[in-house]
Order: C-alpha cells, then sequence, then structure tokens
C-alpha cells in the first residue's frame, strides 16, 4: 500500500469521530440504564475465541461471516465474533447455570467478514438483551416490549412491526414428512411468495397439507390474518395450531400496549428458520430496506454447551439508532485547561475544577 493510501479503511469498517462518538456513548449508556432497570444483567462477552465455540450450535450460519485467524500460542483455529448471541447462550448454560429465569444484556462491537448486506457497516456495534428460563408468551411479549422501548428511547420515528412463528411452517413440514430438501425448496420459494413455485413443490403431497402450505405465503396483513389462519389451518397438526395460538395471544397483548402502532403479519415470512424454534419479529422504519432491530424465540440454543432450556431475545445496531434517531444533540461539560507550572495550590485547584 502505497503512503498516501494508508489512511483508508477497509469496505465496510467506520471510524467514529466526535461528536457522533459521544453520541453513540451516550446512548449506549442509556439503553443500558434502562435494562437494567427492567432486570437485564450485562454480560461482556470475548472479542476472539476458538472457532469451535463460535461456530457451534446457533453460530453455525456465522461461518462466511466470521474472520478467522490462527492462535499463534496453541495453533488453533480462532474467529472475531460476528454475533454476540451464542456467546451469551454459552454463558446462561454452561458458566451461569442458574435455575429460573435469567436476564442478561450486552452491548460490544462485533466484525463481518461479509456484511448482511450491501448497505450494511461490517463493524456494528451490536445492543441486545436475552430472557432465558421462561417458555411462556410472557416472555415473548417482555423481550418485544423490551426492543421497542429501546427504539423509543433512541426517538426512532414511524416504526413498524413485522410478527410471524416459525412452528406454524416447521408444523407442517414435519406432518407432510418432507425430506430435508424439499424443506429447503419450499422455504425458498415461500420467502420469494413463489406461489406457482410453492404448488409445484407440493403437487405430490397429501391434498389437506398441499392446500395449507400453499396458503401460507397470502396469510400476510393485519391482525385478521391470524383469524383467517385459524380457519385455513383448521385441520393442521396440534403443533401448528399450538404455535398460532401462542402468536395471537402475544400479538393481542402487544397490540394492547401500543394500540397507535402498526402490526404486520406474515406465516410465509420465516426469517431465521434454522435457528429460531417459535415466534419472530423485527422493526422496520420507512426508507430503510432491512430490519432495524430484530428477535425471536430459540429454545434449543444451549443446547451445544450441555443445557437446552427456553430462550428469547433481540438484536439491534447501535450506530444505526444513533444515525436513524431524533435525539438531541448530547453536549458535554466544558473541559478544563491550565498551564503547567509548580505551583501545588494551583494543581490542587485545577483537580478540583476537573
Amino acid at each position: 500500500m502505497a503512503t498516501v493510501d494508508r489512511w483508508l479503511l477497509p469496505d465496510g469498517i467506520e471510524e467514529v469521530l466526535p461528536p457522533q462518538a459521544a453520541q453513540i456513548e451516550a446512548s449506549r449508556r442509556q439503553v443500558l440504564d434502562m435494562f437494567q432497570a427492567w432486570g437485564y444483567e450485562f454480560v461482556v462477552t470475548p472479542h476472539i475465541e476458538f472457532l469451535e465455540s463460535l461456530l457451534t450450535g446457533a453460530g453455525q450460519k456465522l461461518d462466511l461471516r466470521t474472520f478467522k485467524v490462527t492462535d499463534p500460542q496453541s495453533g488453533h483455529l480462532m474467529g472475531f465474533r460476528a454475533d454476540i448471541t451464542p456467546q451469551v447462550a454459552r454463558m446462561d448454560a454452561h458458566s451461569l447455570r442458574r435455575e429460573g429465569p435469567s436476564r442478561l444484556c450486552y452491548a460490544g462491537s462485533v466484525v463481518h467478514a461479509r456484511p448482511r448486506s450491501l448497505s450494511r457497516s461490517r463493524s456494528p456495534i451490536q445492543l441486545g438483551a436475552e430472557l432465558y428460563g421462561d417458555a411462556s408468551p410472557a416472555a415473548d411479549i417482555e423481550v418485544i416490549s423490551l426492543m421497542l422501548a429501546t427504539l423509543e428511547q433512541a426517538q426512532i420515528a414511524d416504526i413498524h412491526m413485522d410478527l410471524g412463528h416459525v412452528g406454524v411452517y416447521r408444523g407442517l413440514a414435519r406432518a407432510a414428512e418432507l425430506s430435508a430438501d424439499q424443506e429447503a425448496q419450499i422455504f425458498d420459494a415461500l420467502q420469494r411468495k413463489a406461489v406457482d413455485e410453492v404448488a409445484a413443490l407440493t403437487e405430490q403431497l397429501p391434498q389437506d397439507l398441499a392446500a395449507m402450505l400453499n396458503k401460507l405465503s397470502q396469510l400476510c396483513g393485519g391482525r385478521e390474518v391470524l383469524d383467517q389462519a385459524k380457519s385455513v389451518l383448521a385441520a393442521a397438526p396440534s403443533s401448528v395450531l399450538d404455535a398460532l395460538d401462542q402468536l395471537i395471544v402475544i400479538a393481542d397483548a402487544l397490540m394492547l400496549r401500543y394500540p397507535h402502532l402498526p402490526f404486520y403479519f406474515d406465516l410465509g415470512e420465516l426469517r431465521g428458520y434454522h435457528y429460531h424454534t417459535g415466534v419472530v419479529f423485527a422493526a422496520f422504519v420507512p426508507g430503510v430496506g432491512q430490519s432495524i432491530a430484530q428477535g425471536g424465540r430459540y429454545d434449543d440454543i444451549g443446547a451445544v454447551f450441555g443445557r437446552a432450556r427456553p430462550a428469547t431475545g433481540f438484536s439491534t445496531d447501535l450506530k444505526t439508532l444513533v444515525d436513524l434517531g431524533q435525539q438531541p444533540a448530547v453536549v458535554l461539560p466544558a473541559g478544563v485547561w491550565a498551564p503547567t507550572g509548580a505551583d501545588a495550590d494551583l494543581w490542587q485547584a485545577i483537580c478540583a475544577l476537573r
């Protein structure tokens, strides 16, 4: 690299200058204080770990997004964290090993070998909260409410909520005894809303299950969609009906708490299908092509660490919140500059002012 180019940073890697750095730090402190007020304990995870730990279980999907290096001390491959969630799951399962619900939160830089999308940073500041040990819809309602409180504190305007439940498709796929390839193909077609493709992929399945799978991509819209789903999926296996009932309980509670917030339901939206086990949710704002905060239930996340138990949580990027938010600029206290001198009394006075 030529001397003149040494100031260049890699694509997607940013430095944060004043006053934005002060704004980000102030927002971080405010959000973590709020998390604590909700009963969530702050944890700090390692920036770098053995690759086997980072890419175990829920972290398997992070392989292509993880920077890898060789540890000169042990010779083992190591990786820089690309997602803090699996690390916190290990803490709950292996390090803390608590009985009953455990509420943990975090805020820290992550680095991505590949961005989540062309417009995304490769060095976000991931902020999130996890609730372990509670399988009830009340836990999901709490976590979604905390996510919305986080966005509200950042003064994000015009939020739209998107909710679904991966248990609906998963239950239908199991009832139809789909092979792994069939399940993946139908999943992909549903994400693209490719109605004709879904029909072609399900034509050899039992008629009732094929009809329900074909209807999934059409079950999207407002609260009325959940009532339609109760009718369309009336003959579905009990696991599907249970998933739908859970989503209805969560939806009704949230709509009661946030009567002016637009809610959108999509039973064909399977965000994080191979990672989540229940309700999935995301927050969107106009003009931004991706979710600004997202989460869901992932009850199996701790299994690979020897202790599977219920889990639900959310995450967001603190930089994005500051960029999109309408918080007033942080006003820092004025600094105290003083001449260098040998006067001890003057030095004590300067220290007192600082």
